[in-house]
């Protein structure tokens, strides 16, 4: 039999059963290790508010709590919200994950030296 992906779209490889999770979109049962998981780390309140919140503070500099979240999406919902993009047959077989964007101290993004191919 034909077979798409040499994984078969799951992280399993020795277990017999995984556990199923809830996509937090559409909460469709999925099994934990095919689905698409993105940790994220954002501030409590948002910018826009951040500013008022400063303002109108008895303290002059108080760190605002973060919300830390992870996310699991079902395949279908991670396509539909780009999470993940759908690969051709060639590039599919590239196993190496994407370079991740980096910033420096002052929050703008630096490129990354290529490298020369010998």
């Amino acid at each position: 039999m034909t077979v798409k992906r040499r994984n078969h779209g799951r992280n399993k490889k020795g277990r017999g059963h995984v556990k199923f999770i809830r996509c937090d979109n559409c909460y469709q049962a999925c099994p934990k290790d095919k689905a698409i998981k993105r940790f994220q780390i954002r501030p409590m309140v948002e910018a826009a508010a951040l500013r008022d919140m400063s303002e109108a503070s008895v303290y002059d500099s108080y760190a605002i709590p973060k919300i830390y979240l992870k996310a699991h999406y079902c395949v279908g919902c991670a396509i539909h919200h780009k999470t993940v993009a759908v690969r051709s047959r060639v590039n599919r077989r590239i196993r190496t994950p994407p370079p991740r964007p980096r910033f420096n101290k002052d929050g703008k993004k630096v490129t990354a030296p290529v490298k020369a191919s010998a």
